[in-house]
């Protein structure tokens, strides 16, 4: 690697794309790795539907429990 770059004629933003989504790897454990084909193809859907389905239940009893805890 060299001690100095130049970046005078660089171009600022030039593969930015506003509309862009990203989506960020989930690494799972062996074990869920190994089972969630299993079930997805059970079930026969994507193995992302039943992740996010689970997420979502997950999220709503959190958003539960700090109703709960606030009206306490």
């Amino acid at each position: 690697m060299s001690k100095a770059y130049d970046f005078s004629k660089g171009e600022r933003g030039k593969s930015y794309r506003s509309d862009e989504e990203l989506n960020l790897p989930i690494y799972l454990e062996p074990d869920v790795a190994k089972f969630m084909p299993e079930l997805a193809k059970a079930k026969n859907v994507v193995i992302e539907s039943i992740v996010n389905d689970w997420l979502r239940q997950d999220i709503a009893l959190i958003g539960e429990r700090t109703l709960q805890q606030s009206a306490s």
